[in-house]
This record gives structure tokens, C-alpha cells and sequence, in this order.
């Protein structure tokens, strides 16, 4: 699948000296500090940390959810002494549930940086496969590289524009929380409890394999029937 990298490979492309920047964006909802203190214990050599809450996000305010996008010229600082570019081929990897480094993935691309893979299965994967893991922190000290900021704000929309699509023929609104979250029945998150008007519930743990040992996810067949209704339609797709 596009921007996604399998562990033989990536591991391949360390020992002949890539040039590749890795990024480890660990990320758990109920546990904030877990994915600073997984780094800690023991990451890809050469990672660098990306912390969800911290690097990924901008302050919480009144309204705007919880972790909305990052300041672009505040990650694009910090992702510059990380030795990153526009050119830069970055690897982002998590737990293989892509929590975390699908996000990231989606900031690096949104601001200008299009080398971005993913890597299928995360952590599980890679150790499965050879990869050897250390807990030395390398320092982001570069100073000679610059990002570019190039927004594509056709991968975004704001609140005015979901309002404006609610109920529309034309549209699917995707809910990519559990479907408890989905009816209201818990909420670990956010002060009010439900779902947006007329959206859909497409759980996104759904579609991953439940070791990720053999990549993140399930087979291709089980995915486009999943997806039917998406691939077969010509429908405007927003995912929340």
C-alpha cells in the first residue's frame, strides 16, 4: 500500500545507510505520558521522539477538540534540527496501530513533506523481523536544514464547512471512533458524548489485524469489502 513500509525493508534500508529520518510517535488516549516513556525504555536506533500532545498539537481552547493540528511553523522548527526537509525521507512508526504515526504522517504531509511512510505492523513488526532496538536518545542538534511550509488545506476542514454538509446527498461524514463512542455510550475524551449529525461509524481498529507482528492491516479483500460503499462511490469522504 502507498506510504507504507514493511519491516524487511526498512531494515534493509538502515543497514545500507539510507538516508532516512525516523520518527517514533507512540500514542495512547487513556495514557498521555505512555508514548514518552515507551521511547525511553527502547525505540529504533536513531528515532527521534514525537510526542503526540506536545509537538502534534496546538493548545487546547474553549473549542476545537482535543489535539487539533500543530502551529505548521513550530513543527516544521522542530522537525528542522531533526535533520528533516522537504525532501527528507521520513519513516514514522508507532505500536503498529497507527495511532500516532499515521497522524504524524498526515502533519508532515499537510505542511509539505511528501517522503512519509508509515511503517506496517510498528514496533511488533520490526522486532519480529531482526530489527534490534536501544534506549540511547539521539540529540536533534542539525542546523542546516529548511522546511519549506507548503500547506495543502485541501486535507482539512473546518467546522463551518462539516455544518454545511450535514445531510448532503453527496457527502459521507466518517466517525472513526468505536462504535461506542460513536452512540454516546462512553466517552473517555470529550465533554459531550455522541456523534456528528448524519455521520457515519467506521471504527478504525476495525480493519487492523489483531497481532501486528504480520503488518498493521488485515488482508486487501477484507478491506475493499469494508470499504465498499467509499470505493464505489463518488462521493465527497470526510473523516473525523
Amino acid at each position: 500500500m502507498k506510504n507504507l513500509i514493511s519491516a524487511a525493508d526498512l531494515i534493509k534500508k538502515l543497514e545500507n545507510n539510507e538516508d532516512i529520518v525516523l520518527l517514533d510517535c507512540r500514542f495512547n488516549l487513556l495514557d498521555r505520558g505512555y508514548g514518552a516513556m515507551a521511547y525511553l525504555r527502547a525505540h529504533i536506533e536513531g528515532a527521534y521522539l514525537i510526542d503526540v500532545d506536545k509537538d502534534l498539537s496546538a493548545p487546547l481552547s474553549k473549542h476545537g477538540g482535543f489535539n487539533p493540528l500543530a502551529d505548521p511553523h513550530e513543527l516544521a522548527a522542530k522537525l528542522e534540527k531533526m535533520g528533516i526537509d522537504n525532501n527528507t525521507h521520513v519513516v514514522t512508526y508507532d505500536e503498529g496501530d497507527l495511532n500516532g504515526a499515521s497522524k504524524l504522517m498526515y502533519q508532515l504531509m499537510y505542511i509539505g513533506i511528501k517522503n512519509v511512510d508509515v511503517l506496517d505492523g510498528g514496533l511488533p513488526a520490526f522486532v519480529k523481523a531482526g530489527g534490534k532496538l536501544v534506549s540511547k536518545v539521539p540529540e536533534a542538534n542539525c542546523t542546516n536544514k529548511k522546511i519549506s511550509i507548503d500547506l495543502n488545506k485541501d486535507m482539512i476542514v473546518d467546522i463551518d464547512y462539516i455544518k454545511s454538509k450535514l445531510y448532503d446527498p453527496d457527502t459521507i461524514i466518517i466517525d472513526s471512533r468505536s462504535n461506542e463512542r460513536y452512540q454516546g455510550l462512553v466517552e473517555p475524551a470529550y465533554h459531550k458524548a455522541g456523534h456528528i449529525p448524519s455521520s457515519k461509524c467506521y471504527f478504525f481498529k476495525d480493519i487492523l489485524n489483531d497481532n501486528f507482528e504480520n503488518g498493521s492491516f488485515k488482508d486487501m479483500d477484507f478491506l475493499r469489502e469494508h470499504f465498499k460503499e467509499l470505493i464505489n462511490s463518488n462521493k465527497e469522504v470526510i473523516f473525523t
